[in-house]
């Protein structure tokens, strides 16, 4: 077979691993891939490495367990290498992956098979478990009939497609012969106590399919490796630095603010790489926190239970409890309390509480809609009512090459006004208002799925409009870092030029130095007719195409609801009118560059 008609259905190893081996071997020439050739035989030879190629006997199979994940922001992730570590504990081989370092080949040989995977956008899977969900959905997946298997889904109820991909694993899986070893577990975003529950059943329940636990086979498991490259300081452990600059960087005339965050890692010895995010905890607004309690006429000292702590039920507002984001549960218990006609009404419409969700907070039911005389919701059950505080992620705005121990982020502040009360996102809110020297928590949330090309030459497209720029500032600054040469291409796009040009000063100064190629920029509100990023990719649409043609790599960045949707179907026009596709042939042409890693989104 010639190497560049391999895949991973044909080799045992992972579709990333294909993907770097054909990306060396086409800069080889004949002698050079001669010598690596037998380099690697020898290698493979040698006396530790056969012992590895024996097959792994039955009882062997049976012993280990597999943990697999596919996780947008870290949660499964999290989740699956704690289960891991108790699989360990308990004796057990396990191969903990993620699904997309995993090779859909060895499926079929899984006995022991444990599934943690949240759901993307609208009821999709993310990123890395795309390859594996496509399989499992073709008409190449095996039969599982030897395979046991549970699947823990993570999800939001705010959305429509709650769990989708979870359950999607858990339908195909049993359509293929799969065993349940539980129902399907499916957790909302305060998933802590439900994912701790399934650890404990699902260890329980393989226990009678192991065969053994006298000859613990080696581990094959990659959580040490993992372990080695991450910090101490994680979303559960989060390291306290110092916000350095909370400075607003659109214009006076502006209808939004926008702020540029330079906060000081200190000698937390945190690394981070462009295209990761940066999870930042907050305390909640003490106004919004006064205006709820006074709204229920509770006492802010009143001692309630959190966890394990006892603390104050203003304490608890402030900095444990959800008060700027509602869910439907949420508005489904204060129609019962309140006894409203309207909310009773909404409540029973999956679309008007999603819509009702995207432009309320907790406030606003507190004032808008009363307790009944017999509601009795007391201090207590307040808290209990409301969901945990979670952190925000923010794309991170620089790269640790220019900026050492500094991370930048570039923060709009969302701010709405109900019935002349001003209301603001929770984390916004709260590094907007951050003056030099405060505290804030925080924690870096890798993202894989979003890196520059390894090859410094390789040309890379970036669309990002709005604080959608944020990474392709970080992107720049890794680029001038590496003296890459390398063509790059910036889409940006606000409303107003004047106003709204976020970071103009350094996108001017990258094009006079030759380090940024071109930048293309759609100012909305500036004309007649509204202009957005998609109308500049159209009109640049055979410079684009030819600009993929030579191996570009292409990034979207920001809003997914309609920019990220836009956009796609703007590239789809390019390949149909200047690539000769036909529509079907456009979507797997892109459906390519993604699954080789040349198109990534970081959208929201």
């Amino acid at each position: 077979m010639l190497l560049k008609e391999l895949s991973s259905l044909a080799s045992p190893l992972s579709q990333p691993q294909v993907e770097k081996l054909k990306q060396l071997t086409a800069e080889l020439n004949a002698v050079q891939l001669a010598w690596v050739s037998g380099y690697l035989a020898a290698t493979a030879n040698a006396p530790g490495n056969l012992a590895q190629l024996a097959p792994v006997s039955d009882a062997q199979a049976a012993q280990t367990v597999t943990i697999l994940y596919g996780s947008q922001t870290g949660n499964g992730r999290g989740i699956a290498k704690a289960l891991a570590e108790k699989a360990k504990a308990q004796g057990y081989s396990v191969n903990l992956a993620s699904m997309g370092e995993y090779n859909v080949r060895q499926l079929k040989q899984e006995t022991l098979l444990l599934l943690v995977v949240s759901t993307h956008g609208e009821g999709e899977a993310p990123d890395d478990a795309i390859e594996l969900h496509k399989f499992l959905a073709s008409k190449r997946a095996p039969q599982l009939s030897n395979l046991h298997y549970s699947v823990l889904a993570l999800g939001d109820s705010s959305y429509e497609f709650f769990c989708q991909t979870g359950k999607d694993f858990d339908a195909r899986l049993s359509a293929l012969g799969a065993k349940a070893l539980l129902p399907l577990v499916e957790c909302d975003v305060d998933y802590e106590a439900a994912a701790g529950q399934w650890h404990a059943d699902v260890l329980t329940a393989v226990k009678p399919l192991i065969q053994t636990t006298a000859n613990v086979v080696a581990l094959n498991d990659t959580s040490s490796a993992l372990a080695a490259s991450e910090s101490e300081f994680t979303k559960q452990n989060p390291y306290s630095a110092e916000v350095l600059v909370s400075q607003k960087i659109t214009g006076r005339g502006s209808d939004r603010d926008v702020r540029h965050v330079e906060i000081d890692l200190g000698e937390s010895g945190l690394c981070y790489e462009v295209g990761d995010a940066l999870g930042v905890w907050f305390s909640n607004n003490e106004t919004l926190v006064d205006e709820i309690l006074a709204g229920l006429g509770l006492a802010a000292d009143t001692k309630v239970t959190v966890g394990n702590e006892s603390i104050s039920l203003k304490q608890a507002l402030l900095e444990k409890k959800e008060l700027t984001q509602l869910y439907p549960g949420l508005v489904k218990a204060w129609a019962e309390l309140s006894a409203s006609p309207e909310l009773l009404a909404l409540s029973g419409d999956k679309e008007q509480v999603r819509q009702f969700i995207l432009h309320h907070q907790f406030a606003d039911l507190v004032a808008n809609y009363q307790l009944k005389a017999d509601a009795n919701l007391d201090a207590n059950k307040l808290v209990e009512l409301l969901r945990p505080l979670t952190p925000r992620l923010y794309s991170i705005a620089s790269s640790q090459s220019e900026v050492d121990t500094e991370v930048h982020l570039t923060v709009a502040l969302v701010e709405d006004e109900h019935q002349g009360q001003a209301r603001f996102g929770g984390a916004s809110h709260f590094l907007a208002s951050a003056e030099e020297g405060a505290e804030v928590k925080v924690y870096v949330e890798p993202n894989k799925h979003f890196r520059l090309p390894e090859d410094p030459q390789t040309p890379v497209i970036m669309i990002g409009p709005g604080t959608g720029v944020a990474p392709f500032r970080a992107f720049m600054q890794e680029r001038v870092a590496q003296g890459a040469e390398g063509d790059s291409w910036l889409f940006f796009g606000n409303p107003h030029f004047e106003q709204d040009f976020l970071y103009q000063t350094e996108w001017q100064q990258y094009l006079k130095n030759g380090d940024l190629t071109r930048i293309d920029v759609a100012f909305s509100r500036d004309q007649a007719h509204k202009i957005y990023v998609q109308h500049r990719i159209k009109e640049q649409g055979q410079t684009l195409w030819q600009w993929l043609q030579n191996g570009a790599h292409l990034y979207i960045c920001g809003d997914a609801e309609r920019m990220a949707k836009d956009v796609h179907q703007a590239l789809l026009a390019i390949a149909v009118e200047f690539g000769g596709l036909s529509s079907e042939a456009a979507e797997e042409y892109f459906e390519t560059l993604r699954s080789h890693k040349r198109y990534q989104k970081d959208v929201y």
